[in-house]
């Protein structure tokens, strides 16, 4: 599959430097190591990242994709991302959590495209449809370069009740867009309440994010401005031969947050969610849903006797 993007306004961030630890005893039965999900071929022949990268440049040019990744983790990417130009990835010196890893990646993107519209893709996510799936990503920077202000999460249209996620609650059309603005988010609600959002037309929360580049930075001043004071003390030297250290500083400094709980749910400033229709998508965060998107697809691991 070939990357048919032309859009040179439009770049994305591929986040993969979590741990995976709630899968580790399913990695290490296909790997023989506690390797990181994204790192592992848990639905196919190929890892979810290399997945996600296959996914994502139907979109964006292979060029402006940025991957974040954890020092820690080398072994494991080192190979798997050998062709990648070193300036397209985003290592971390440790896994502080989805906010700082978001940050350091737009700040590197800002200093050479700060105009430029962004979509941030987690590395975990199972989607049966890219095409599809990337359609709907389409349709949001297609909103967005009308209504640069707004932030756009793609929302999954859920067939049955599911607890295990969270749930985004929409409002009101954002006019002449397909967005909908958020009207309340549903982190993992119970079976009962779970029900209710199902019937009221409620959507799963993907964590795929589109906005402009100094939009989301932006936001995330707003909702953490010590998070930002920090990233901009060390603007200057993203990109040198200084990052690393002064980056290994930082990172000793700040701790782990959640772009979801601490800039999202608290501070849903012109947020919107475009709903995904005709995919069938999960998050693989959990052994289960692995075993229930491997049932899906007609696939009896070997491992799963291990």
């Amino acid at each position: 599959m070939k990357a048919y993007a032309t859009n040179r306004n439009r770049h994305a961030i591929i986040l993969a430097g979590g741990d995976g630890t709630r899968l580790s005893e399913v990695t290490r039965r296909i790997t023989g190591d506690a390797t990181p999900k994204q790192f592992c071929p848990l639905t196919g022949d190929t890892s979810l990242l290399e997945q996600t990268r296959l996914r994502v440049s139907i979109t964006v040019d292979e060029n402006r994709i940025l991957t974040v990744l954890n020092r820690a983790h080398e072994r494991h990417y080192r190979d798997l991302l050998s062709e990648i130009p070193p300036e397209n990835l985003v290592i971390q010196p440790a896994n502080r959590g989805t906010a700082p890893a978001i940050l350091f990646a737009l700040m590197r993107l800002s200093a050479v495209a700060r105009d430029a519209y962004v979509a941030l893709f987690p590395s975990d996510h199972f989607v049966s449809d890219d095409r599809e799936f990337m359609r709907h990503v389409d349709l949001a920077f297609d909103a967005l370069e009308s209504r640069p202000e707004m932030t756009a999460l793609l929302g999954i249209t859920p067939h049955a009740v599911e607890s295990g996620y969270g749930w985004i609650e929409r409002g009101e059309l954002v006019a002449h867009t397909p967005l909908f603005r958020v009207r309340q988010f549903w982190e993992k609600p119970d079976t009962e309440l779970a029900a209710e959002l199902l019937r009221a037309g409620c959507m799963l929360n993907s964590f795929v994010i589109v906005a402009r580049v100094s939009t989301l930075i932006g936001l995330i001043r707003v909702a953490m401005p010590a998070l930002c004071a920090s990233f901009s003390k060390i603007r200057d030297l993203l990109g040198t031969a200084r990052e690393s250290s002064d980056l290994e500083k930082l990172y000793e400094r700040i701790p782990t947050t959640s772009l979801s709980n601490e800039v999202l749910e608290r501070y849903p400033i012109n947020l919107s969610v475009l709903p995904v229709r005709g995919v069938e998508w999960s998050d693989l965060g959990e052994p289960q849903r692995v075993m229930a998107v491997l049932s899906r697809l007609g696939i009896d691991p070997s491992w799963e006797a291990v």
